[in-house]
């Protein structure tokens, strides 16, 4: 089904992606890549078990949800001994974990609750509300991690939650694209404009955990982004047409290439040329 305007309690994560309103992932696929790339992955969802890890964190740690896993008594996922539970589990809609997996789990989940930030952050708050708008015709969506009357938070697990490394991680995917939408969205729906912060905990010991907001500069760049891959959105369903990466001039190999390839040739590339005084 597709939902109309409005926000709303309880929709299943599967069933909002689901939903053909267009999220913060598809915005990001066509501000930066093609409208061939986004129309194959919105006819072909792909799962990656990378992902389940931060799908139970996420679960545990917004609504202290322990229901969506199963804990495979096994060291490793080598054999039978593995695939065969693991392959029950997955067909009650469970997600299978190995005992040092789930407890890693938990280790990110006591680390983000003994942060006193991260802590007052996701504690009375509203946890994965899905937000619908509509927008020059286009619906719309977004689903805030944690919604608090005075912010809005994402919740990265990841290898890395050193603040100051977080702009680099953040241009590489796409989070400021996501700030903008979602404090856009629910400005959409709420009329009130509020902040958003990211908290970040490592998925190895010591799990340690930041928190990190960016700045207006690198927002207003991702919205940017964002009307780019909606103005190309309406293009493509106007003209039927998804096109893939368009036709270049002649591309020249990097200038690096070059002074490699000169010495390796002898070819001196460090000579200056003669400007004759008379030109």
């Amino acid at each position: 089904m597709a939902y109309e305007a409005g926000i709303y309690e309880g929709i299943p994560n599967e069933e909002y992606h689901r939903d053909p309103a267009l999220g913060s992932t598809s915005l990001k696929t066509l501000a930066t890549r093609t409208p061939a790339h986004w129309k194959w992955e919105s006819e072909h969802p792909v799962h990656k078990d990378v992902y389940d890890i931060g799908t139970l964190a996420h679960s545990l740690i917004l609504e202290e949800d322990k229901t969506r896993h199963r804990v495979i008594d096994v060291e490793d996922k080598r054999g039978n001994k593995w695939t065969i539970p693991a392959n029950e589990a997955k067909a009650e809609g469970l997600i299978p974990v190995t005992p040092k997996e789930w407890a890693g789990i938990v280790g990110m989940r006591d680390s983000v609750m003994a942060h006193p930030e991260a802590r007052q952050l996701f504690t009375g708050h509203r946890p994965e509300e899905s937000v619908f708008w509509e927008e020059d015709g286009q619906t719309l969506k977004c689903r805030p991690d944690a919604w608090q009357p005075s912010v809005l938070v994402d919740l990265k697990t990841g290898r890395d939650a050193d603040p100051n490394e977080f702009g680099k991680v953040a241009a590489d995917y796409g989070y400021h694209q996501s700030a903008g939408h979602y404090i856009d969205g629910v400005k959409q729906a709420t009329g009130e404009e509020l902040p958003f912060r990211f908290v970040l905990v490592e998925k190895t010991e010591p799990y340690l955990v930041s928190v990190v907001e960016l700045d207006d500069a690198s927002i207003d760049i991702g919205r940017q982004l964002n009307d780019r891959a909606k103005r190309i959105y309406r293009e493509c369903i106007e003209s039927g047409n998804w096109p893939g990466y368009p036709r270049v001039e002649p591309v020249s190999i990097p200038n690096w290439a070059f002074y490699k390839a000169e010495d390796l040739l002898g070819i001196p590339n460090d000579i200056e040329l003669e400007v004759s005084p008379w030109t």
